[in-house]
């Protein structure tokens, strides 16, 4: 074992990961495994899940794979309580399930707004509740990471209810993270923007997606050396190494923070590279406003 491995302490330990069947959940709960962490997983997908936890069986790692919809009433008890009989206690929580489909807040209806409530913060107090017994059970403290969004953090508009979810979330994130600091657990948060999942791409309105679908490669490319200052967007397994660092001793003093994983664009704050030369503006400003214009403004004429 090299010194990152030591200094890490990972290997061992039991992690449950919600939402950890299938895209950046398969990616979490595999690094998880193959740092030499045990896992229990619930997610909707099944044949996904089904993937993940034979994967980890291959690592060499015990795995729980349970179906769960978290939006469903009294879904997570189950799902603790054979964590509590199989693995005895848990050292980290890890919850990723998330998601929204993109829509006016004034055409959105109550049930809607309800399911992104549920889906983006109201299970994730359930979950939490669920985990802190099993995690105090183990003697050594422990961590648990709230997957939120760039959204919790700027007017997103066309995901309002989903964004104050989210921003829910991040409070709650730095509030149990000063309510459980005597009991040694860290409390802390990623927020990805951009990223290669199927979610990612649900979220959008379908003509929007329509559309986004016909973009080549190097249309994808140049929007994101546009938008993201490291110049793509970040995989699965950039997510899941923050994860990582988070659930291991090298965070150890890091609680009540937020990762960005995101190649800079909450740090960037709307401004963008513009091409054409242009460089960094908030606006279009020079050759790029004018080819982006052009049709416009010979309308109006």
């Amino acid at each position: 074992m090299g010194l990152l491995e030591q200094r890490a302490g990972l290997e061992g330990k039991i992690a449950a990961v919600i939402g950890g069947g299938g895209g950046i959940g398969a990616a979490v709960t595999l690094a998880l495994a193959g740092a030499g962490v045990d896992v229990a997983i619930c997610d909707i997908d099944e044949a996904a899940m089904a993937t993940t936890a034979a994967a980890v069986g291959a690592l060499g790692r015990r795995c729980i794979a349970q179906y769960l919809d978290v939006t469903a009433a009294d879904a997570l008890p189950g799902f603790y309580r054979k964590i509590g009989r199989e693995f005895g206690s848990l050292n980290i929580l890890v919850n990723v399930v998330g998601g929204v489909r993109q829509r006016a807040f004034m055409e959105s209806t109550a049930e809607e707004d309800a399911g992104d409530i549920r889906r983006n913060y109201g299970y994730v107090i359930e979950s939490i509740r669920l985990a802190v017994p099993l995690i105090e059970r183990s003697g050594r403290g422990g961590s648990i990471i709230n997957f939120t969004t760039i959204e919790a953090h700027r007017g997103a508009a066309g995901f309002a209810v989903y964004a104050g979810a989210k921003a829910a979330t991040s409070n709650i994130t730095r509030a149990l993270a000063v309510e459980f600091g005597a009991k040694r657990i860290r409390v802390n948060e990623i927020a990805p923007d951009t990223t290669p999942s199927g979610g990612n791409a649900r979220a959008l309105r379908p003509e929007l997606t329509a559309l986004m679908e016909k973009l080549t490669p190097a249309h994808f490319a140049q929007a994101m050396a546009l938008y993201i200052p490291l110049g793509s967007a970040p995989g699965t397994d950039d997510l899941a190494n923050a994860v990582l660092f988070l659930a291991s001793d090298l965070a150890a003093f890091v609680s009540g923070v937020t990762i960005h994983v995101d190649g800079g664009t909450a740090a960037a704050m709307g401004f963008l590279n513009w091409p054409y030369g242009d460089g960094y503006a908030p606006t279009p400003v020079g050759i790029s406003a004018q080819r982006l214009f052009d049709e416009i403004v010979n309308e109006e004429k």
